[in-house]
């Protein structure tokens, strides 16, 4: 992988240049066979389920474009692939999901938080750090990545209210892909939109096309360098589709139809950028093709470096849960080791 993506200086303040858009494009195409490949080591056995963001890399890589390198990306389980484009090592972004017991890069090094499964949660650490730059007089800005159905949390409506109260430089890109899990947006809220509860707060909200790159990055931008200038908070809901399912282990024909997926199939925001590549640049077609066989090449090199991580130790699951084990955990814990063990012996 290449290092952090960072967007040109100069095309900061006139939306999005050439130059940028060939590099969101490569960006976008190497998540989505990122994540294809991610999901088949998953239903191969490789790692645990794996939380997918097909149709969703436009707002992936315009969250990481957007930032600085000493600027602070807080993102969920799903949002690998803005993980990897601020250009976290591949065996590092999928760890967590091969059973690792931490998230796999260092924090601290990268400017990047661990993907947060729990939802919202992470929202209020990244209104903490921002509080703490402005505090400290340095120019950090942090960007929280979160769903839908991260807004139906507390620590959600809690991490707004205090970023407007203390006017922290923090960014909430709210990314509507239509469903938390199975439960569509309009049983989770009545509110005329998700923008609508930033308002509420008292900082601006906007609604994007979160399937156009050049529609989500420049409000993205603005809105982290707007941060950095000391204007406050800002919230953006990125209208999307997750055209996968929520994981590998779910069916989202349950409760959706694939009329549906068929139709948001049409607004791929890989088919989007390059349409738009194609009208503004004479080489399209090369850089298109270049980019095809780059993230081929990423896909497989992600694959390579899961495949020689260390099997976690199964036992690990019971340890650092007590200081003195109680006789009962210690009795599942042997008892899930000779299960482990006389598995381990059918497959040899």
């Amino acid at each position: 992988m290449p290092n952090t993506l960072q967007s040109p200086p100069q095309q900061v303040q006139n939306g999005v240049s050439d130059d940028l858009l060939i590099t969101a494009h490569a960006a976008m195409i190497a998540g989505r066979h990122f994540n294809q490949q991610a999901s088949n080591l998953a239903k191969q056995g490789y790692m645990g389920a794996y939380p997918s963001s097909l149709g969703q890399e436009a707002c992936q890589v315009a969250a990481a474009l957007a930032l600085e390198p000493a600027d602070w990306l807080f993102p969920t389980y799903r949002d690998s692939v803005a993980v990897m484009s601020r250009g976290i090592d591949l065996a590092e972004v999928l760890s967590p999901f091969h059973g690792s017991s931490h998230c796999g890069y260092a924090p601290t090094k990268t400017h990047t938080a661990p993907e947060a499964t729990p939802l919202a949660t992470h929202t209020a650490h990244a209104v903490g750090l921002a509080m703490a730059a402005k505090f400290a007089g340095d120019s950090t800005v942090a960007l929280a990545m979160c769903g839908d159905g991260s807004t139906s949390e507390g620590d959600f409506h809690e991490a707004l209210n205090l970023a407007a109260v203390f006017e922290a430089p923090v960014v909430f890109l709210v990314q509507n892909n239509g469903y938390a899990i199975s439960t569509p947006v309009s049983r989770q809220m009545r509110a005329a939109s998700i923008a609508a509860k930033g308002e509420g707060y008292g900082m601006p909200a906007y609604r994007v096309d979160g399937n156009d790159f050049e529609q989500v990055y420049p409000r993205l931008h603005e809105a982290v360098e707007r941060a950095r200038a000391g204007g406050g908070p800002t919230l953006i809901e990125a209208m999307t589709y997750r055209m996968g399912p929520h994981t590998t282990s779910d069916n989202p024909d349950r409760y959706r139809s694939r009329e549906e997926v068929e139709q948001w199939r049409g607004r791929d925001p890989l088919t989007r950028i390059q349409h738009q590549m194609y009208q503004r640049l004479p080489n399209a077609k090369t850089h298109i093709e270049n980019a095809i066989l780059a993230a081929e090449k990423i896909a497989s090199e992600a694959r390579t470096s899961m495949m020689q991580l260390q099997m976690p130790d199964p036992q690990d699951l019971f340890a650092h849960v007590y200081a003195n084990p109680p006789a009962t955990l210690s009795a599942v814990a042997e008892e899930y080791a000779q299960q482990h063990a006389a598995q381990n012996g059918e497959n040899a």
